[in-house]
């Protein structure tokens, strides 16, 4: 690593850690409430936003372009309300009775005799709850992650989740000068996996490689890498969302089972279960746009 690239790393540290600093002066709600008002303000002024409004607009052509600018900006408004939460994530988990879990039978259900299990979900409310279950069930749930450029960022973030990710994290992506974040990251995702770890993926976003399935009537080419797994190692597969109750740091979670057909055609049946995640995702995005986050894309 260069000396320049070294020092901006440093710096681009420093900036984040005064950031979270002034973040974390204020109580959490004030910090929530402070994000959230900013990002709407900012956020809402970006190319990103364009992207929003476009995705928007392929998925709710029946709605006016008012309608779909105020989904958009609310959805900013949630983005900056994870934020803060991010950087104050202790203090959140310290609220249990703030996160409610809607079917907690499911889990008592397999508690002790679970086994291998993957995880899917998609960024709406605070993502980072939706395996929140599973860790106070002590499931002890392991996740995969996009690498952080900066190595000295990526660390800070990965500690700040390792309350809510026991079994660990995967990175994924690019890191400092380029380097592939581990070229047997699959192989030991699998390891983990065969081992009786559950691990939980983020399943919405537009895969170059992926499977096209529709998503709000159109093909998009969705991540088929939970499916193949579960389907290889013969694991349970789990989807589940995290929403956001009114402004403040509230939520409630539920998880589902879903059907791994295990065929003589892989392919389909892979191509199947995607479809039916898509097509739970869309159901439950339809039910609370403003907390999906539309600024990612999804369709080519």
């Amino acid at each position: 690593m260069s000396p320049w690239l070294h020092l901006r790393y440093w710096a681009e540290y420093s900036v984040l850690r005064v950031i979270i600093g002034m973040i974390r002066i204020m109580p959490l709600d004030t910090a929530v409430k402070f994000s959230a008002y900013w990002w709407q303000i900012l956020a809402a002024r970006g190319r990103r936003h364009d992207r929003a409004l476009a995705n928007l607009a392929q998925a709710f052509p029946e709605k006016t372009q008012a309608e779909r600018e105020a989904i958009a900006v609310a959805m900013w408004g949630n983005l900056g309300r994870v934020m803060a939460e991010t950087m104050q994530m202790d203090r959140v988990l310290k609220r249990p009775e703030n996160i409610e879990v809607l079917n907690p039978k499911m889990l008592e259900r397999y508690r002790g005799k679970m086994g291998s299990a993957i995880g899917v979900s998609m960024h709406s409310g605070n993502w980072e709850l939706a395996m929140w279950p599973l860790a106070v069930a002590g499931m002890k749930p392991a996740a995969v992650y996009r690498l952080v450029k900066n190595p000295l960022v990526d660390a800070y973030l990965r500690a700040q989740r390792a309350d809510l990710y026991p079994g660990g994290l995967f990175a994924k992506g690019r890191g400092a000068g380029g380097i592939h974040a581990g070229k047997d990251t699959a192989r030991q995702i699998g390891a983990y996996v065969r081992n009786g770890g559950r691990l939980g993926f983020l399943a919405d976003q537009y895969d170059r490689s992926g499977v096209e399935v529709p998503f709000f009537g159109k093909e998009a080419k969705s991540p088929p890498f939970p499916a193949m797994l579960a389907r290889r190692l013969g694991t349970r597969l789990w989807i589940g969302r995290c929403i956001r109750i009114g402004t403040k740091s509230q939520f409630q979670v539920e998880m589902h089972e879903v059907k791994v057909p295990r065929t003589e055609n892989s392919d389909e049946d892979i191509k199947t279960i995607v479809a039916d995640i898509q097509k739970t995702f869309e159901g439950w995005i339809r039910e609370n746009p403003e907390q999906f986050m539309w600024s990612n894309r999804r369709w080519s």
